[in-house]
């Protein structure tokens, strides 16, 4: 069978699973608009919800052109994209998919660490992760890390290995806007009094000591999800000390050298600790 003719099949298989599919031209990206719709003229891509969005039944509009419409990616329309065609796409976000791409082998084993297992598909250099979900479509959430979900493409290579599984709050976690990196030592911890302006009760170095150095070794310890253990560390000593006042910035330094020796970013690590502080109401 020709490869045309392979890239229809598997095109057509997909989307009678529900997969919304595209054909994509050499250098694996989505073929140009047509005339009509160059510039924009036609009022926009297929799911733009407002007055004069394009219906232009031809492969336009990169990822927004994926169907699920077995007559139109069969039809002549769709035949001469067919014919140039080296892959096919899909639209993630369209199935109900997230695909974390881990473009080289340290990305991938930053995932094996940090990540939930779920359906792996190789990939010419690393693997893409898919889970069952979407969420906004970000490029270089982590180094070698893009995530294709909503209003994005992604190549077909097979159906991969292994269960699809729900997609995790931590991969959700990596497109939130983080703030501006900072160094080791955070800024200085605003905590509210205690009750009744009372001492507080940590104020033994013993018992505080003790419970820094046991963050320390939780986090140190850890051999995979990373940045879970990181938080949840962190939401713990904030539970039992961040409202007393007790905590200084030399305790914080520590937790947060203990996490980048993880290979935690200092950016990763400052939004952990706001995380956990918004969480508790702090």
């Amino acid at each position: 069978m020709s490869t045309v003719n392979n890239h229809l099949r598997t095109a057509l298989h997909l989307a009678t699973a529900g997969v919304p599919v595209l054909p994509l031209r050499d250098g694996k990206v989505p073929f140009g608009n047509c005339r009509a719709c160059a510039g924009n003229a036609c009022g926009g891509r297929p799911n733009m919800k407002r007055a004069g969005a394009c219906r232009c039944p031809a492969p336009c509009h990169a990822w927004a052109a994926a169907t699920t419409d077995p007559g139109l990616i069969a039809s002549l329309l769709w035949a001469a994209a067919w014919q140039r065609a080296v892959c096919v796409g899909y639209h993630p976000g369209g199935a109900g998919l997230t695909v974390v791409d881990l473009d080289d082998a340290a990305a991938v084993g930053w995932a094996r660490e940090a990540l939930p297992p779920t359906r792996i598909v190789p990939t010419t250099r690393g693997e893409h992760w898919i889970y069952r979900g979407t969420m906004r479509s970000v490029n270089a959430v982590r180094d070698g890390v893009d995530i294709k979900s909503t209003m994005a493409y992604a190549r077909w290579l097979g159906p991969g290995s292994g269960t699809i599984t729900a997609l995790p709050e931590v991969v959700r976690a990596l497109t939130v806007k983080e703030p501006s990196p900072v160094r080791p030592t955070p800024q200085a911890l605003a905590v509210p009094a205690p009750a009744g302006g009372g001492e507080c009760r940590h104020r033994t170095p013993a018992y505080l000591e003790r419970g820094i150095a046991m963050a320390e070794q939780r986090i140190t310890e850890a051999r995979s999800q990373v940045h879970t253990t990181v938080y949840r560390t962190f939401l713990a000593v904030l539970s039992a000390h961040g409202r007393c006042g007790c905590l200084t910035d030399a305790h914080v330094a520590r937790l947060f050298a203990a996490a980048q020796a993880k290979g935690e970013s200092p950016r990763h690590c400052t939004d952990a600790w706001t995380n956990a502080r918004t969480k508790l109401g702090l």
